[in-house]
């Protein structure tokens, strides 16, 4: 029985991709490697407009956990590019959703004048396990059922 962990997308398995790890005993997160070589346009070529990051990395995890998603430190730092988001949430009716197949995707937004490279593996975010509590108004009330990927929770 799967409890939780990480699993490559099905479009990326001959990619050579690995799958996040924790980089010491005690780190709390798992880096996220970009899937790809990609380029992030500087603040002004891009309009100030989020890019988002292949990761080719979808996450299994129990019905009352989820996937924080949060920046590397590092990565402001030395290559000016933030999650404009803060933090990602990734539910667990994410895996295996129709549209993506739940590939986890970074965005960042370059906040410097000249672009910046993401070359493929260069780690990029970090994810944490969490549990997550329902209060008493919505715990048996919500029925729908994920039908897209990423951002469509929030859609209509």
């Amino acid at each position: 029985m799967k409890i939780r962990g990480f699993e490559i997308v099905s479009k990326y398995v001959e990619a050579g991709l690995t799958l996040p790890a924790r980089s010491t005993e005690q780190a709390a997160g798992y880096d996220f490697a970009a899937a790809v070589d990609i380029t992030i346009p500087a603040k002004s070529a891009n309009n100030q407009k989020p890019v988002l990051v292949p990761t080719g990395i979808k996450a299994y995890m129990q019905a009352n956990e989820y996937l924080q998603l949060v920046s590397r430190s590092s990565l402001p730092k030395k290559k000016h590019l933030v999650m404009p988001n803060a933090v990602g949430i990734i539910d667990a009716d994410y895996y295996n959703n129709e549209q993506n197949e739940g590939e986890i995707m970074v965005q960042v937004l370059n906040l410097s004048d000249e672009e910046v490279v993401i070359a493929k593996g260069d780690r990029i975010a970090q994810g944490i396990f969490l549990p997550y509590l329902l209060a008493d108004q919505d715990a048996d009330s919500i029925k729908a059922v994920r039908a897209g990927g990423f951002g469509s929770t929030g859609e209509g």
